[in-house]
């Protein structure tokens, strides 16, 4: 390790209480969607003291603040690097029992983005104390709406983030890994993925003379069955598709059959080819089941995020920053995707770069046994914050110096 990566390890720790301050206060309010006033508004505030020009766009309260590199190019193109991100929390309560737990009824930050926005302001204090040895200039993108809204794609809609950046990296807290470890992919890391809604029509009755009606449920019931099939039987399992039917909804009471049973449900995959199949499959699965018990029904695929895919060369220095900042052992190759999403993904199909994941489980703790991401009793271990921020930091101003060189 060389003594500009220790010093900035060293600089991140000593910011350490101002990035959990920062991370408990947006963790009290957390705001959903693509519109997150106040957690802007506090990360602004965290920042208003450094040499950042803000841009924010029409359709969501995401921001974009701007540091310029004082050692970049006088004229002409100057290396630009991207840092996300995300400020949104998911519409679920609470249940850590921790003093600066949410305060707003049904909302909580249970994905760990309150934790991602506190390091990103600290990697921004980091990169903007050396800002006259930058050799280019560093965007730092605060979004909302990743939680199924689209937020990215919004924000590049919106312009925010043009001129494209040449690189961008993002970083993602696991509370259950390993404290302190970095952890990331070349290829594939996430899936896409899309919605499904499947309505089976059938015509109601009476419970007692179910052949006098067109019963939808076991229809609906052998839908899902075949689903399953489906997957492990027409796919490839060297490029896997995950289907689930989270929720099916059918019926008033106990003596009543429906006319309708309604499917909604989540299609993950790792190609655009299997992604596009999968679509044709469940449509051609769905109605052919239901034509066979001579009901019909109607399946409406609402598209997702993208497969996010990473660089080899960012994930190459991802590994090297991580490995300077904190050992050999600081970093994890995946052997194999998450089937999670994620917008950022929406970024890395307009410029490369990656997403790494960081592992906040307590320091010691038997990590495989954390509450993992969306769980009501998900907590962070802070300590681990200030690497987040310094791994952050070091990315940019490693891309900015040597760009994906070796």
């Amino acid at each position: 390790m060389n003594d500009t990566v220790l010093t900035l390890a060293r600089q991140a720790e000593d910011m350490a209480s101002d990035m959990v301050a920062l991370r408990r206060a947006i963790h009290a309010e957390p705001e959903l969607g693509l519109h997150t006033p106040r957690t802007r508004d506090k990360l602004r505030v965290a920042l208003a003291h450094l040499p950042l020009e803000w841009r924010e766009g029409p359709s969501t309260t995401g921001a974009v603040a701007l540091l310029r590199g004082g050692a970049g190019p006088a004229i002409g193109p100057r290396p630009r690097v991207l840092l996300r991100a995300d400020m949104d929390a998911l519409p679920m309560s609470e249940e850590t029992g921790l003093p600066y737990a949410s305060t707003i009824a049904g909302t909580m930050h249970a994905c760990g983005h309150d934790a991602h926005a506190a390091m990103l302001a600290g990697a921004a204090q980091l990169l903007a104390a050396r800002a006259d040895t930058l050799a280019g200039d560093v965007v730092f993108m605060f979004q909302p709406g990743e939680e199924g809204h689209h937020g990215a794609r919004f924000m590049l809609e919106d312009g925010l983030l043009d001129p494209m950046p040449d690189a961008a990296f993002a970083l993602h807290v696991m509370p259950n890994a390993p404290h302190g470890l970095v952890a990331g992919r070349a290829g594939a890391l996430m899936a896409g993925a899309d919605q499904v809604d499947i309505t089976v029509t059938g015509a109601g009755g009476h419970a007692s003379m179910p052949h006098d009606a067109a019963d939808p449920i076991p229809v609906a019931c052998e839908i899902v069955s075949a689903i399953q099939t489906m997957v492990t039987r027409r796919f490839n399992a060297h490029d896997p598709v995950v289907v689930t039917i989270a929720k099916i909804e059918a019926g008033t009471t106990h003596n009543v059959i429906p006319d309708s049973a309604r499917m909604k449900g989540t299609m993950r995959s790792l190609s655009p080819a299997s992604r596009a199949a999968l679509r044709e499959a469940i449509t051609q699965l769905a109605q052919g089941i239901a034509a066979a018990h001579g009901q019909r029904a109607e399946v409406v695929v609402t598209p997702g995020f993208p497969v996010t895919m990473c660089d080899p060369r960012a994930v190459d220095l991802g590994e090297a920053v991580a490995q300077g900042l904190y050992g050999a052992q600081a970093f994890h190759r995946l052997p194999a995707p998450i089937m999670g999403a994620e917008d950022f993904a929406y970024v890395l199909e307009k410029t490369p770069g990656a997403m790494f994941f960081l592992g906040v489980a307590p320091d010691g703790a038997d990590w495989a046994k954390c509450h993992g991401i969306h769980s009501p009793r998900m907590t962070v271990d802070e300590t681990a914050m200030p690497r987040g921020a310094a791994l952050l930091a070091g990315l940019a101003e490693a891309f900015l110096s040597r760009g994906f060189a070796e």
